[in-house]
């Protein structure tokens, strides 16, 4: 028994001790491991740390500290509990870091710009029942269509959609959710969620796309994809109950990414071949913790040849020194112009995979040209992909991203 608690012991301690190591530290290769220890001490802090008081609890029942090494193995688990205390405090947060920078981007009165029949739609508060199981995902009066071909390539061109059982007469919004995975791995089902479920039951029609994936591709095949499945949204969408006029798009990590250049790249006839005729123009952009800089330009990562080394040959397949006008266009800070439409922004202060950095850095630069708003969450306390499982901080996340859809389509209505 001594064994198993100074196992117990030994993974939160490296768990606490990713969560709280300086993100500065020049690194030589993606931090996998970091990613799936620190993400158990933050989300899912609230579960981990009444787990393990049960655990150490019989661990000692059952004699765990007749050993010299048992009384060490508690006292440093004791020593790493204030962690995750810590972790539980900051998820806490989010519901007025969220408001905060909707009202400082959007202004104070901003929910005055919803209109009256969105805003009976807004979920006035979040409770225990929302969060409480981390993977339920349904929602009731929620349809779900799978495995719709967008394209000729089998399962990779394919999309599901989300949608209210009942649909008004003038269609729904449409939400396009594009997944990440470091555009190696990943599939339409397993992301974002709670998002499309939650939007699905209050109004409207989410569609998670897949897109072929590296390394049998090279970018742009995989923007080119995302774009694909817009141009099917435009063209079929009415015929599942989408209002094709308002279409926003979202997406975490690498799906970040891709919703960020889906923002920045609209109507590109090189960029879509074959619908060169086709409206890709979004109307707001929600890209969750992407990486918005291939070149690093702007000292965003302290280790510039992590980006190189991990992309070059993979991800695109060609070198920055080949072709560096490849690099440019897939760096979404590259693309920038002033009609880039309504963004928020979001990232987490302890992200291990892609540095909250890259979200100061793009929303900085965004704001300089753009001239509709961009909002930037800073989220204190959260990991990469916070938001694929319920939790307090999901929920908050959720509220606030449909607060901004709704502004956002308000004021598309009234420009019209």
């Amino acid at each position: 028994m001594d064994w198993l608690l100074a196992a117990l012991a030994i993974f939160n301690l490296v768990s606490m001790i990713t969560v709280f190591s300086p993100r500065a530290v020049p690194r030589r290769s993606v931090p996998w491991a970091v990613f799936g220890t620190a993400l158990l001490a933050t989300e899912l802090a609230w579960i981990w740390l009444p787990l393990q008081v049960i655990l150490a609890w019989l661990l000692i029942d059952a004699g765990a500290l007749d050993s010299g090494l048992g009384v060490a193995a508690l006292l440093v688990l004791l020593a790493t509990w204030p962690g995750l205390v810590w972790s539980i405090r900051q998820s806490t947060l989010a519901e007025n870091t969220v408001e905060q920078a909707l009202q400082a981007d959007l202004g104070p009165e901003y929910r005055g710009d919803i209109p009256a029949a969105a805003s009976q739609n807004l979920r006035n508060e979040v409770s225990w029942r929302d969060w409480w199981n981390p993977l339920t995902m349904k929602r009731p009066g929620v349809e779900v269509i799978r495995h719709v071909p967008y394209g000729p390539h089998g399962v990779r061109q394919q999309l599901d959609i989300y949608r209210p059982s009942h649909i008004p007469p003038e269609g729904c919004p449409v939400l396009l959710q594009i997944h990440g995975g470091a555009w190696m791995i990943g599939d339409k089902g397993s992301q974002a969620l709670p998002l499309m479920y939650h939007l699905a039951s209050r109004g409207w029609i989410c569609v998670a796309a897949n897109y072929r994936l590296s390394p049998s591709v090279g970018f742009p095949t995989h923007l080119e994809d995302c774009k694909r499945a817009l141009c099917w949204v435009r063209e079929h969408g009415s015929e599942y109950g989408m209002d094709t006029s308002f279409v926003a798009v979202t997406g975490g990590s690498a799906g970040g990414h891709l919703s960020a250049l889906m923002g920045l790249t609209e109507n590109r006839p090189e960029l879509q071949p074959g619908k060169e005729n086709v409206d890709t123009s979004v109307q707001a952009c929600i890209p969750f913790y992407g990486v918005y800089d291939f070149l690093v330009r702007y000292q965003q990562h302290p280790n510039k040849r992590v980006y190189e080394r991990f992309l070059t040959g993979k991800v695109l397949h060609e070198s920055v020194h080949d072709n560096p006008q490849l690099w440019d266009l897939a760096s979404p800070v590259a693309q920038i112009h002033p009609k880039a439409p309504p963004f928020m922004i979001l990232h987490g202060t302890l992200d291990s995979l892609a540095t909250v950095a890259e979200g100061r850095v793009f929303s900085q630069k965004l704001r300089q040209v753009a001239t509709n708003p961009v909002v930037y969450v800073e989220m204190p306390g959260a990991e990469h992909a916070w938001e694929i499982v319920h939790s307090l901080r999901t929920e908050h996340t959720i509220d606030g991203v449909h607060r901004f859809l709704e502004w956002a389509r308000g004021r598309a209505a009234g420009n019209q």
